[in-house]
C-alpha cells in the first residue's frame, strides 16, 4: 500500500499555494490583453482586417495547422511587419508566454531558415508566422489569439478576464540535432525528448512493459492537428504504480511542457489537473529507446494529453503537443457563456 501512495503525494503540491497564485494569473491576463491591443492599433486598417476574426466556437478558431502550408493560412504574417508591429508583437508573446517559452518559439522560427539551406525550399521561410486575434481583447466578453507557422500553434482563450485555455499549443523542431554548420549540436526540444528517455530508463522490467505498448513507432502524434481531440485508451503505466523517484522523473517532464507557459499560469494549470486525479495519469512510450531512433510517448490525464514523436528524418524531427479534452480553444466554455449572454 505505500508504494501506491507515495508516489502521488510526492507528485502533488499543496493546493492553498495554487490558490494563492491566481490572482497573479489574472494579471498575466491583462497584460496580455494590453499587449493584444497594443498590437492591433499599431497595424494599418488593411492589416487589422487581415489579422481579426469573429470570436466563434468553430470556423478559423479551431482551423489550426503545424506544417508549413503556404496561401492557407490565415492572419498578418511577419513579413508584412514593420519593427514597430514586430515589437508589439513580440510584447504579446511575452506575455502570454515564459521566457522559455518565447525563446523557444524564437529557436523554432529561426530553425526555418536552417532548412531553407538544407532543402533550398521557398517555403522554408522564418517569417511565414502568423497572428491572429479573435474577438475584441476586453475584460468582458470572449477573445483569444493565436501564433502559428511551421513547427508552432499557439491558441490562447480569455473569457470575462480569465485565461480559460492555453491549448492547443504546439512545438516541432526538424532538425531535432543540427548535424553540421555553424549551429552543429544544438537542440531546441532537447528536455522533451531527454527527460522522457530517462524515465523510461529508470523503469524496472515489469514497468517497463506496461510502459512500452508497441515496439514500433506511429506515424506522427495520434492527436494531428484535429479540432477536438479525445482519450487514447488506458494502456501504458499510471503514476500509481511508480515509486517516489520515478514519480519525480515524470514531474520533471511534464514541468518541461508547463514551463513553457509563464510561472502563475502553469502552476494554476497543474493545479487542474492534479485536482482532477494525478494518480489517474498514464504513461505510454512506443517505438525505441535507443537515442536516434524511432520513438513516441504520450502522458494522459483524466483531461489532459500530451504527445510527442521523434520519428520522420531519420528520426531527428520532433513533434509535440499539449491538448485538453474539455478545454481546447476553451470550446466547452464558451458556448456555456454564448448561451447565458443570450
Amino acid at each position: 500500500m505505500k508504494n501506491r501512495t507515495l508516489p502521488v503525494a510526492a507528485l502533488a503540491l499543496s493546493l492553498s499555494s495554487f490558490c494563492a497564485s491566481l490572482p497573479a494569473v489574472e494579471s498575466v491576463v491583462q497584460d496580455m490583453e494590453k499587449a493584444a491591443i497594443a498590437f492591433l492599433d499599431s497595424l494599418t486598417k488593411e492589416l487589422k482586417a487581415r489579422a481579426t476574426f469573429p470570436m466563434e466556437v468553430e470556423g478559423e478558431r479551431t482551423n489550426w495547422h503545424f506544417v508549413p502550408i503556404t496561401g492557407e493560412r490565415k492572419g498578418v504574417d511577419l513579413k508584412d511587419l514593420n519593427s514597430f508591429q514586430e515589437e508589439k508583437l513580440s510584447d504579446l508573446l511575452s506575455a502570454s508566454l515564459s521566457a522559455i517559452g518565447h525563446t523557444k518559439v524564437k529557436k523554432i522560427q529561426d530553425s526555418e531558415s536552417i532548412l531553407f539551406i538544407l532543402e533550398k525550399s521557398d517555403h522554408r521561410d522564418s517569417e511565414l508566422y502568423y497572428t491572429s486575434i479573435f474577438g475584441k481583447p476586453s475584460s468582458e466578453g470572449a477573445w483569444g489569439w493565436r501564433f502559428e507557422g511551421h513547427h508552432l500553434s499557439l491558441n490562447f482563450t480569455v473569457v470575462d478576464g480569465k485565461l480559460l485555455s492555453t491549448t492547443p499549443n504546439f512545438w516541432g523542431a526538424n532538425p531535432a540535432k543540427v548535424l553540421s554548420g555553424p549551429q552543429k549540436g544544438a537542440r531546441i526540444l532537447k528536455e522533451e525528448e531527454d527527460l522522457a528517455r530517462a524515465f523510461l530508463l529508470s523503469l524496472n522490467s515489469n514497468q517497463r512493459k506496461r510502459a512500452v505498448i508497441a515496439n514500433k513507432a506511429p506515424k506522427d502524434i495520434y492527436s494531428s492537428n484535429d479540432p477536438k481531440v479525445y482519450p487514447l485508451g488506458d494502456a501504458g503505466i499510471s503514476v500509481a504504480d511508480l515509486n517516489a523517484r520515478q514519480v519525480k522523473g515524470l514531474n520533471q517532464l511534464i514541468a518541461v511542457y508547463l514551463n513553457n507557459m509563464p510561472s502563475k499560469v502553469a502552476k494554476e494549470r497543474r493545479m487542474k489537473f492534479e485536482k482532477d486525479g494525478m494518480d489517474r495519469v498514464i504513461f505510454a512510450w512506443a517505438g525505441s529507446a535507443e537515442v536516434g531512433e524511432a520513438h513516441y510517448y504520450r502522458i494522459q490525464g483524466p483531461n489532459f494529453l500530451i504527445e510527442y514523436d521523434n520519428i520522420q528524418n531519420g528520426a531527428n524531427h520532433i513533434h509535440a503537443a499539449w491538448r485538453d479534452f474539455d478545454g481546447d480553444f476553451g470550446r466547452d466554455i464558451i458556448w456555456e457563456h454564448h448561451k447565458h449572454s443570450h
